[in-house]
């Protein structure tokens, strides 16, 4: 838990948090939250299942709006 609160420190400090945010709440964002199931994501993070994880990854980055998101988050964190 520590990691994911150095590394939003580290967003915050730089600026890249609200670029982040604002990407979040885009339609695309939207669309794709709506599409998660949180729970299942939650359980993956917290029992640290990075293979779950991967597929959930996997799973996202393979839709329209998964991969706009991908390739602005590439472009806010390179800013």
């Amino acid at each position: 838990m520590k990691n994911f609160e150095s590394v939003e420190r580290k967003l915050v400090e730089s600026g890249k948090a609200d670029a982040i945010r604002q990407i979040a709440d885009s339609a695309d964002g939207q669309r794709l939250a709506e599409k998660l199931d949180a729970k299942k994501v939650e359980q993956a993070a917290k029992s640290g299942d990075a293979e779950a994880l991967r597929g959930i990854l996997l799973e996202v980055l393979s839709t329209g709006e998964g991969k706009r998101l991908a390739e602005q988050l590439q472009k806010a964190m390179k800013e």
